[in-house]
């Protein structure tokens, strides 16, 4: 009880600062943790999570609770069942404090929406958290408890993780069971958010259940696949990677943090070298998946209410080049062919060390003028290539920049290998033991 109502007043007091909630459920979380607390002095929780309190991002259903996601066209009457993720961390005792906010169907990185207004990063007001997990990223950093779902299509767990300073994990594709699935359905993941890598390990391990209403979703998997979180790298292979099949941009501040992560991950035993896989560019191909899927989404929308979505979101619809189906199939395949690729390069390593983000967090209310340019320019570009590939990356945080904003570097392992991902991800987060609670 005493940790649920410490996190809602510090929510309370920075609220109206980082606006980082969209809906905060007072009741329902106190109720929850005087349920774990007398579970715990009857000596008899439900896992290690128990009482420990979660905020989940509005594109994700919890019972009771409306799913706005991000936009004034939704529903905002309570929906009924909870997200598969949702439903296991609260079989595991979690508090499920309240919904973060995202943009708008989760289609853009700078952290805004037409329903919620501007989320704010905690390290700075002045920039974005980035999105679209954009309130899960800055709830993490804010202290607003340590768990947190986001969803990422493109880098949207990462990205806000990387420019919030904390971790963030998108795990092998149906790794986490969700649904209703989205409109990135074949490329989107759920996962966590958090402070620290044991923390989205515990995470992970709860959400990472079969639920039938997941067509995608893996089996269970076994018992303690996670164990090893805290087991010696010395001797894994580490590719440091300066192209993903084109030359992304990053400044020099994001390749100081990776020589400064490949330095720590070589002094704990871990052999780095520089290498590059041979796949094919896929700014092309996740354009026209991004494009195509937010158009659909669009058409979706009754024409009469089209005028309250977001406007750029609008007006990318309108540009996006409607696929035949045989060029559907062309982009399916580019991205069967960018896995491929990746898989064969990983065969040689253990895991890809790369930049997560261009640079640092940008300004919070820029105006977008080309997003499908942003995309893979100041947004996604070291992100997009491992969802389509689906297999597990996470975002490290490695420090705070000159000017006080935090630093980051990703780690992608082999398909279904996310405890590889996230042991070296452990074992950087101890040689640097960044600060990732923002002074707020």
């Amino acid at each position: 009880m005493e940790v649920a109502e410490a996190v809602l007043s510090r929510i309370g007091r920075l609220e109206p600062l980082l606006n980082a909630m969209v809906r905060i459920d007072a009741e329902g979380a106190l109720r929850a943790a005087r349920e774990s607390e007398n579970r715990w002095l009857a000596g008899r929780p439900l896992s290690s999570l128990d009482g420990v309190p979660a905020t989940v991002k509005d594109l994700m259903d919890v019972a009771g609770l409306p799913t706005r996601r991000g936009s004034r066209v939704t529903d905002p009457r309570a929906v009924p069942n909870d997200s598969p993720a949702v439903a296991a961390l609260k079989a595991a005792g979690c508090v499920i404090i309240g919904k973060t906010t995202t943009t708008e169907f989760g289609w853009k990185t700078p952290g805004d929406s037409p329903l919620s207004g501007t989320t704010r990063n905690p390290w700075h007001t002045g920039h974005t958290p980035g999105g679209s997990s954009c309130g899960a990223g800055a709830a993490a950093a804010a202290g607003y408890g340590p768990l947190h779902i986001g969803t990422d299509a493109g880098g949207s767990i990462r990205i806000p993780a990387a420019w919030c300073g904390v971790v963030g994990v998108k795990p092998s594709f149906g790794r986490v069971p969700q649904w209703p699935l989205g409109a990135f359905a074949h490329v989107a993941a759920a996962g966590p958010m958090t402070r620290t890598v044991a923390d989205a390990a515990l995470m992970l391990a709860a959400m990472a259940r079969h639920d039938w209403r997941d067509p995608f979703a893996l089996p269970d998997p076994p018992l303690g696949w996670l164990d090893a979180l805290e087991g010696p790298v010395d001797g894994m292979r580490v590719a440091l990677v300066r192209r993903l099949g084109f030359d992304p941009p990053a400044d020099d501040s994001q390749w100081a943090a990776v020589e400064r992560a490949a330095e720590a991950l070589g002094e704990a035993g871990v052999i780095v070298e520089e290498a590059d896989p041979a796949i094919p560019d896929a700014r092309a191909v996740f354009v026209q998946v991004w494009t195509n899927a937010l158009a659909r989404l669009v058409a979706s929308i009754p024409s009469d209410r089209r005028a309250l979505i977001d406007p750029a979101l609008a007006s990318l619809a309108e540009r996006a080049q409607p696929m035949t189906a045989g060029e559907y199939l062309s982009v399916q395949a580019a991205a069967i062919e960018i896995a491929h690729g990746l898989a064969s390069f990983l065969r040689r390593f253990d895991a890809v060390l790369c930049p997560v983000v261009p640079q640092p967090p940008l300004p919070a209310d820029q105006p977008l003028l080309r997003p499908e340019d942003d995309l893979w320019q100041r947004w996604a570009p070291w992100t997009f290539a491992f969802n389509l590939s689906r297999q597990p990356a996470v975002s490290v945080p490695v420090g705070l920049g000159p000017e006080g904003l935090p630093r980051a570097v990703q780690i992608a392992a082999r398909l279904y290998e996310d405890a590889t991902a996230l042991r070296l991800a452990r074992a950087l987060e101890a040689a640097l033991a960044p600060p990732t609670l923002a002074p707020l």
